[in-house]
């Protein structure tokens, strides 16, 4: 495949037939570089946080990304990446009018599904406590307006509960199904306290199931046998590679200025024949020297 030609991405129909055959993890990316480690590490599909891409512009996650921004970053990494990506949408940026141009976007972007959550704008993350969430008819509304925008029916609305932190596991499964009848394809079940909640939302839901393994929240960190194990049907690491990057860079700044040279660090550095192999560069070189030659 030419690298300097659209790189065609799987999409949603690929996403759709790795759920139907297998457990799919996704872990978090937050730029194209980002993603081509991963899909190199060999992972099938990955996941874009809306936490991550307000982190990376030093933002908290409040909804003060604009859906715009969002899709900006969809774009990028499905621009050089070839699996499936996951991206969250937050509430869908507004009202059920909002959430039509945002699937619109996100669609058009790229992206293989987007999920969206029913918290009250503006929404706060899903590990922390305040939340607040929205009448379950409302954010069923929004399900079905979403479902009805994509222009890919295998384009996948995830519908993310934040209501167990809220009103307890019971609404929280009740407003799943609900929204599974409203058109969701998938459940996305936020912050379950423990390995039992997971196995009642398990249970209680009609449809497939969305694990979010986060670090430092109200979760347990499951691992993917154990999810397989319990029923669910996909996972998410959304931050971990992105936490692990702001420590190591914090580390390599300190380094630096305490140091004031690198010499003794090289050792932590990827070289810079791996960094073009990553991005391909001696293949842009030659499709460049090819080109020049027409």
């Amino acid at each position: 495949m030419s690298i300097l030609k659209d790189n065609v991405n799987q999409g949603p129909g690929k996403l759709r037939e790795l759920l139907k055959r297998e457990f799919v993890v996704a872990p978090g990316v937050f730029n194209g570089i980002t993603a081509l480690l991963a899909e190199n590490a060999g992972f099938k599909a990955t996941y874009l946080s809306g936490s991550g891409v307000a982190g990376a512009m030093g933002l908290p996650d409040l909804a003060v990304t604009t859906s715009t921004e969002v899709a900006e970053e969809i774009r990028r990494i499905t621009s050089v990446s070839k699996v499936p990506l996951i991206a969250d949408a937050d509430t869908g940026f507004g009202e059920p009018v909002n959430v039509s141009r945002t699937v619109r976007l996100f669609e058009g972007a790229g992206a293989s599904a987007m999920h969206l959550e029913d918290q009250v704008l503006p929404k706060r993350c899903g590990h922390l406590n305040g939340k607040k969430i929205v009448d379950r008819k409302e954010m069923a509304r929004k399900i079905r307006i979403a479902s009805d925008t994509r222009k890919d029916p295998d384009f996948m609305i995830i519908a993310r509960t934040d209501a167990r932190a809220v009103n307890g596991i019971e609404d929280a499964i009740e407003r799943a199904n609900l929204y599974m009848e409203s058109g969701a394809d998938m459940i996305f079940t936020e912050a379950p306290e423990t390995e039992e909640e997971f196995r009642q939302f398990r249970k209680g839901v009609k449809g497939p199931l969305l694990a979010n393994m986060t670090e430092f929240g109200k979760s347990p960190l499951l691992s993917v046998e154990e999810l397989m194990e319990i029923g669910y049907n996909a996972v998410i690491f959304p931050l971990t590679a992105f936490r692990v990057s702001l420590r190591a860079m914090e580390e390599t700044y300190s380094h630096l200025k305490a140091k004031g040279t690198q010499r003794d660090y090289i050792s932590n550095l990827m070289t810079r024949a791996d960094f073009y192999e990553v991005i391909g560069y001696n293949q842009y070189e030659r499709e460049d020297a090819d080109l020049s030659r027409i």
